[in-house]
């Protein structure tokens, strides 16, 4: 692109793959490699810290804000700076985070450093999204779902060896191997990630505020409406599973099993289907399954056809997230780390706050009308997926 300061050689190949769709690919799943790691510890720093449910919900509460709180600031110095060198020092910085957590010896120290912890994980994830904008402009194809793709493998690999640590070896053995494997994956992608500087005539016209179009708002609104689907799955399909439907916690932890399955599948496929149908037609697609997944698993009279709703909403919720990252990157005289930290923040709230208001509604009125409302929210998506056009490259 005109206003990057970009070399223009042939990208090299590794393992058959270009270095720098590699090396952000790499990145993503080291990203989720530690979040996923951190989900099996909670148990384990709760009771090392002697603390409650509560207590533990407020420290999950300030990781999110954490998050929240640092992606607005990375996004604008990706836009002033470009991605790489925000993203080499979000990374490095992330990396000890999870063993210093495990070294925390008390309540204060914990939340200081889940704090920082969900700010660097906020703040490489804003990073990390803009570089691999940046790599799909430069191969003129998608190549975001697969990053995503990349994360939730990422994210499963950390849980299912956190457990396998944990209970065998403890909770320090544990930090440090994770960070030992995570380290080494980064050191290897980071001097491969794509350049992205703006050149100094653009930096200086990149004004740090909020953009006056509406476009980045819209394209945020259709993350939020999507990943809300998501969060409510997470955190209460197991819940719903066992109240309404009486269904055993095996049977219960199916159902989150069978939408990360089937979203993670999807996510591998997606930059393929994006290709071949276009962005907009795609998210049409994945709209439908989401909006169909979301009223099954809401009206099923049994669990088994809940879980089945569940999987089919995971084929659908699975790609409309990367496709409006892509389009949040790419929107018109919008800097990609600007537009991308606005949707990454409305997306990622869906995720970190809505859940525990659709808990506080399902309390007064159960869950089947509260997945009915989610489900709603995926028509406002699809009202406004005309905007996913930006995220096509058949025209550069």
């Amino acid at each position: 692109m005109s206003d990057l300061a970009t070399s223009r050689g042939p990208a090299p190949l590794y393992f058959g793959m270009r270095g720098d769709r590699l090396a952000v690919s790499a990145l993503f799943l080291v990203n989720g490699f530690l979040v996923g790691s951190w989900a099996p510890k909670i148990p384990v720093l709760m009771a090392r810290l002697d603390i409650t449910e509560s207590i533990m919900g407020l420290l999950i509460l300030v990781f999110g804000l954490g998050s929240i709180a640092m992606m607005p600031v990375i996004g604008a110095l990706t836009a002033r700076h470009g991605s790489a060198p925000l993203l080499k020092p979000a990374t490095l910085a992330l990396l000890p985070m999870l063993f210093l957590l495990t070294l925390a010896p008390e309540l204060i120290t914990t939340a200081v450093v889940v704090f920082v912890f969900g700010g660097l994980i906020g703040g490489m994830d804003v990073a990390m999204n803009t570089n691999a904008v940046a790599v799909e402009k430069r191969m003129k194809r998608a190549i975001m779902s697969s990053c995503h793709g990349f994360w939730s493998l990422g994210a499963l690999l950390g849980a299912a060896l956190g457990g396998v640590l944990l209970g065998s070896l403890g909770e320090i053995a544990h930090g440090l191997i994770v960070t030992v494997l995570a380290t080494a994956a980064a050191l290897f992608a980071l001097p491969l990630l794509a350049q992205d500087q703006p050149t100094p005539e653009t930096k200086a016209a990149t004004p740090l505020k909020f953009p006056r179009s509406p476009l980045p708002y819209l394209v945020g609104i259709m993350a939020l409406f999507s990943m809300i689907p998501e969060g409510a799955i997470l955190d209460w399909s197991a819940l719903f599973l066992q109240r309404e439907h009486g269904a055993g916690i095996e049977l219960a932890a199916l159902g989150f099993a069978a939408f990360s399955a089937t979203m993670a599948i999807m996510r591998f496929a997606g930059d393929i289907i994006r290709q071949k149908l276009g962005a907009v037609l795609t998210l049409r697609i994945c709209g439908g399954f989401a909006l169909t997944g979301m009223v099954l698993a809401a009206l099923a009279p049994v669990p088994e056809l809940a879980i089945l709703g569940f999987a089919i909403a995971g084929i659908g919720i699975s790609n409309i997230v990367p496709i409006a990252f892509s389009a949040a990157g790419n929107l018109p005289g919008i800097p990609s780390g600007i537009g991308l930290s606005i949707v990454t923040v409305m997306g990622y709230s869906g995720i970190l706050v809505a859940p525990s208001a659709i808990g506080f509604i399902a309390e007064h009125t159960g869950f089947s009308p509260v997945l009915m409302g989610t489900a709603a929210l995926v028509l406002v998506t699809l009202g406004l997926s005309s905007l996913a056009r930006y995220a096509n490259f058949s025209a550069e």
